[in-house]
């Protein structure tokens, strides 16, 4: 970790839910102190960098609100790239506010971009709705792949699947993996792949991601993946340590 800027993940890697992965605080506080760049990437769209630092301080963590950066911020800032203003959203507060800031009007006539993140009220009528928006042209657009959270929530990529079931169209995933969320947290912190790494506990999210956008990468044996899980896939993190407490900075 020589000299080099940081990307991290959260759940699984910092917290555990609401709860402190044991020397995780001393980590995070060693890095600011280090006057480290630091980003907290999360494929979760349903909350806002403050939700989210109120969430490191109720564990004891205490970090700037521009060091996180979620799915939801990213949708934005890719969109803002496309054409087309007017959005039908499926998801939380978090997405629709990041959607609207970035100048989108969120409507259900007409739009031209079906936007998909993750809600607990999820219904009937919004298949239907994104499902025929899609059918007749609208752009399908998904915050981040994962099929489900923790205790079997599902998450964005399962409330995708009806919807690219019955209109045959898959969505345009910008959460990790996709090198486009990697490239556009590097924007965010101003830095470059050759001197970045990322530290994440999904090997075909966090790690994959650091992997096609050329940085080197770090497993945390906290969360998902285990070390067994390595010879599943095709590609290696560069590194492998069973918290960010067992890190060395240097």
């Amino acid at each position: 970790m020589k000299k080099k800027n940081i990307i991290c993940d959260i759940d699984g890697v910092i917290l555990h839910n609401n709860h402190l992965v044991p020397g995780a605080d001393q980590f995070v506080h060693q890095l600011l102190e280090a006057n480290r760049r630091l980003l907290f990437l999360t494929n979760y769209p349903g909350q806002t960098p403050k939700d989210l630092q109120n969430r490191f301080q109720g564990a004891g963590v205490h970090v700037p609100e521009d060091c996180f950066y979620t799915s939801a911020m990213a949708t934005a800032d890719f969109l803002k790239r496309q054409e087309g203003r007017k959005v039908f959203v499926i998801g939380e507060g978090a997405l629709t506010h990041e959607l609207y800031m970035a100048g989108f009007t969120i409507t259900d006539v007409d739009p031209e971009i079906v936007v998909v993140g993750e809600t607990r009220n999820y219904n009937w009528n919004m298949i239907q709705q994104a499902a025929r928006f899609v059918d007749q042209g609208a752009r399908f657009i998904a915050t981040n792949p994962d099929t489900h959270g923790p205790n079997m929530y599902p998450a964005c990529g399962a409330l995708c699947a009806p919807i690219e079931r019955m209109t045959g169209r898959q969505p345009f995933y910008v959460g990790k993996p996709s090198a486009w969320i990697i490239r556009a947290a590097l924007n965010r912190m101003n830095s470059h792949s050759d001197n970045t790494l990322i530290i994440g506990d999904n090997l075909k999210t966090d790690i994959l991601a650091g992997f096609q956008a050329g940085l080197e990468t770090i497993l945390v044996l906290s969360g998902v993946s285990r070390m067994s899980d390595i010879d599943t896939v095709p590609f290696r993190p560069n590194h492998i340590y069973q918290s960010v407490a067992d890190i060395e900075l240097v």
